[in-house]
């Protein structure tokens, strides 16, 4: 019996399958790459983790100053009780004057003033309102605007202590010069509970943390986001769509 002649197309594909088999042997470059791509996912995720233990332990051991001062205070909108903390510091002399930053267009100065409980005159002579910022940077921003109109230096910040070090990076951004001084509003004490077994608190930090994350990785990679104020981004998005 004579033995079957080779032809040319069973050398190509003993060489087609001797190249795949190099591909995804153990020293091949498909294992290669693969094997770096989970080192690097793997590397990724341990600091995401660490950063956002990081992140709660600081916003766990924040904790309101003592007898603090400055030239002036401000407060981010999201709830009244913010708005409540510091009505309080500058009725006890902790600043000269407050910006409520945020504000929604609708609402006027005598809703705040009847909410909170306020004194007339205190919100006469030393309360401003701002309606221009629609997220943290635009607070930022209508905050910084407001800092060069009265030449204040140093700042009393007061939000929610999970979203005090996403306000103060932002603070710090637009305005580097000022001392910010932050003033958290705490509605529960997270060092004396187990918060990461309740759901809303979780997915709040989580949230937040991710806020954090993509904010300082936006300056990183120098990713414009817009002012996030009403006025200034409504124009441009006039000029845009202009002819």
């Amino acid at each position: 019996m004579t033995p079957a002649k080779m032809t040319p197309d069973d050398g190509s594909d003993r060489d087609a399958r001797t190249a795949s088999a190099g591909l995804f042997s153990r020293r091949g470059r498909l294992r290669w790459v693969a094997r770096r791509l989970i080192m690097v996912c793997v590397l990724a995720l341990a600091v995401l983790f660490g950063g956002f233990l990081w992140f709660a332990n600081a916003v766990t051991s924040l904790k309101a100053p003592d007898g603090v001062k400055a030239d002036a205070i401000v407060v981010l909108t999201g709830g009244y009780l913010r708005i409540e903390q510091a009505l309080g510091l500058l009725r006890d002399g902790a600043g000269k004057r407050l910006l409520i930053s945020g504000a929604h267009p609708s609402t006027t100065p005598t809703q705040i003033r009847k909410v909170t409980a306020a004194s007339p005159d205190l919100f006469k002579c030393c309360v401003d309102i701002g309606y221009d910022a629609i997220d943290t940077i635009g607070n930022a921003n209508e905050i910084s605007r407001w800092i060069r109109d009265h030449g204040y230096k140093s700042i009393l910040v007061v939000t929610n202590n999970y979203h005090m070090p996403r306000s103060l990076h932002e603070l710090r951004r637009a305005d580097p010069q000022t001392e910010f001084i932050p003033y958290p509003v705490i509605n529960s004490d997270l060092t004396r509970k187990a918060w990461f077994t309740e759901p809303d608190v979780l997915r709040t930090m989580l949230s937040e943390y991710g806020k954090v994350v993509l904010a300082t990785m936006r300056d990183w990679f120098g990713i414009y986001r817009g002012t996030g104020l009403r006025t200034e981004d409504a124009a441009q998005s006039a000029a845009k769509s202009a002819p």
